[in-house]
């Protein structure tokens, strides 16, 4: 029987979390795929039903993660960014001694293979060190750039997005207008699952075309004003309904950095969000790199759904950093 030329065992770390359940519950959706939840010992998460649990101790020395990820094809990493900083290297490590082929290191979002956008973004170098680690050791990356995720980003708070949902207030970067790829988490988990769904190499497309490259998808090319816009629409709301205020995007930027310095946890949200809404400052790279939507077959989806899901979020209380 001729094996198949797709890859079927992917393990996850993080697949409890905000990211991680959206990327193994589509990957269980598809029938296809095995999926290996790695997670801490004694850790007390909720995971999707029908993953297969693999606990390790990542203070062994990283045994227990390499016996957890012998035989898997596929490795996804998704951490806090409370994370200790060690801890993504100790993985790749740990990955690369199992024979782990590919790996999609800890990055999703910004677009670090754009070189102003990476020296200028906080976690631009890091990311960047995480692809040149596991090409250096001999596996093969394929990082994700979908820009910053949508509910999340409008739902948090106004050194995300800046909006104040409650409140009914905005904080337009310059004009408003500067247009951002932006993707759902939904989105991402269909993404990840088409991808490993492909044919591992061959005719395009095919697996192998993003070995050691970035794979560049969304859901929404928009701008802040199309924000608004959207939640007029879903809310019923004008914009004389809201408080509306402007600032200069570069201002923000070194606002945020300065905040960082006086010990502000947000002061690196404010300088990270203020420097991907820079006009032509790398947020829009569907323009410059290609989109690989209609290769995945992903679909298009609809901007008001997600300001909804968004809106409920704020409402309900939503935090970030939980």
């Amino acid at each position: 029987m001729a094996q198949p030329n797709h890859i079927e065992r992917v393990a996850i770390v993080g697949a409890g979390g905000h990211i991680g359940k959206q990327f193994t519950e589509a990957l269980l959706k598809t029938g296809r795929h095995t999926v290996t939840a790695v997670t801490r010992s004694g850790g007390k998460g909720t995971l999707p039903a029908g993953v297969k649990v693999a606990q390790v101790n990542y203070d062994d020395d990283g045994q227990s993660l390499v016996s957890a990820l012998q035989g898997q094809q596929y490795l996804v990493i998704t951490l806090s960014v409370t994370a200790p900083r060690d801890i993504h290297s100790k993985i790749v490590k740990a990955a690369v001694k199992a024979g782990v082929p590919y790996i999609m290191p800890n990055s999703y979002g910004i677009d670090v293979f754009n070189e102003s956008l990476r020296n200028e973004s906080l976690p631009g170098a890091s990311i960047s060190a995480h692809c040149i680690e596991i090409e250096s050791l001999g596996a093969s990356y394929i990082a994700m750039v979908c820009g910053f995720w949508y509910e999340w980003s409008l739902a948090s708070g106004e050194q995300w997005f800046g909006f104040d949902i409650k409140n009914k207030k905005i904080t337009f970067y310059d004009d408003g207008k500067t247009r951002i790829n932006v993707s759902t988490w939904r989105q991402c988990g269909r993404a990840l699952a088409a991808l490993l769904s492909l044919p591992e190499d061959g005719a395009s497309p095919a697996l192998s075309q993003w070995k050691n490259k970035p794979l560049y998808f969304d859901s929404f090319m928009v701008s802040q004003r199309d924000m608004l816009d959207s939640i007029h629409r879903v809310a019923g709301t004008t914009d004389t309904d809201w408080e509306i205020s402007y600032e200069p995007s570069a201002k923000r930027y070194k606002d945020g950095l300065n905040e960082m310095k006086e010990g502000i946890r947000t002061g690196f949200v404010k300088a990270l969000y203020a420097r991907v809404f820079f006009p032509g400052g790398g947020g829009d790279f569907e323009s410059t790199k290609g989109l690989a939507n209609d290769l995945l077959g992903l679909p298009k989806e609809h901007l008001d759904e997600a300001t909804k899901r968004a809106l409920e979020m704020a409402e309900s209380g939503w935090n970030p950093y939980t």
